[in-house]
């Protein structure tokens, strides 16, 4: 069985072919904010041309236009293709990376940078991985009460260290070829955008 992961909704864009969960190609670079031009010329130049038995997408939560490409083109093939797609959250597929890294802690908090100042948070335990706090998006003093005391991993971990006055961070960007990393309930979400925040804009009253 193969299955194609797909990664855009940080600053990566990065895709994934495996064939009985052994990974046998993958592209992957960073690129800020350009997945959409990228990500299906990338899928193009995996062998047979990405087509898989199933796939599997990052819904999020991170950049909002990333995750809108990401999912959109994952349900498209799947669509076109006729295979199932299934969802995973960035915060997990961070936090999984994190655990199978030689001594890895046995719990974290997975910190990424939201909008308007806030954080996206959410904590998690290694043995077995499980998450023990919903997804959340915090201002900073928040945040940090949130995560006090835990290692920090992701893109916002760094700058929420230094609110808390604490070195225990590490940047670890998401990708796809650790998406095997994942325990299966972790992969099986949705196939649906979480934003992580409500939306800016509102309706007129």
């Amino acid at each position: 069985m193969r299955l194609l992961a797909i990664e855009t909704a940080t600053t990566a864009c990065s895709v994934a072919l495996f064939e009985n969960d052994r990974l046998i190609a993958f592209a992957h670079e960073m690129v800020g904010r350009g997945h959409a031009e990228r990500l299906l010329p990338m899928i193009a130049e995996l062998p047979d041309q990405g087509r898989p038995d199933a796939i599997v997408v990052d819904c999020g939560p991170g950049s909002f236009t990333g995750v809108r490409v990401g999912v959109a083109a994952a349900r498209a093939l799947g669509l076109g293709w006729e295979v199932p797609v299934s969802g995973y959250s960035s915060t997990a597929l961070i936090a999984a990376t994190a655990f199978h890294e030689a001594d890895a802690p046995p719990t974290l908090a997975v910190v990424l940078i939201g909008g308007h100042g806030e954080f996206f948070v959410q904590r998690f335990d290694g043995k077995p991985m499980r998450a023990l706090s919903p997804l959340a998006s915090l201002l900073p003093e928040a945040a940090a009460r949130d995560c006090a005391g835990l290692p920090l991993v992701g893109s916002g971990a760094a700058a929420l260290a230094a609110v808390q006055d604490s070195a225990d961070a590490r940047d670890i960007v998401a990708d796809a070829r650790q998406v095997m990393a994942l325990p299966e309930e972790f992969r099986s979400l949705p196939p649906h955008p979480i934003y992580g925040r409500a939306p800016d804009a509102r309706l007129p009253s």
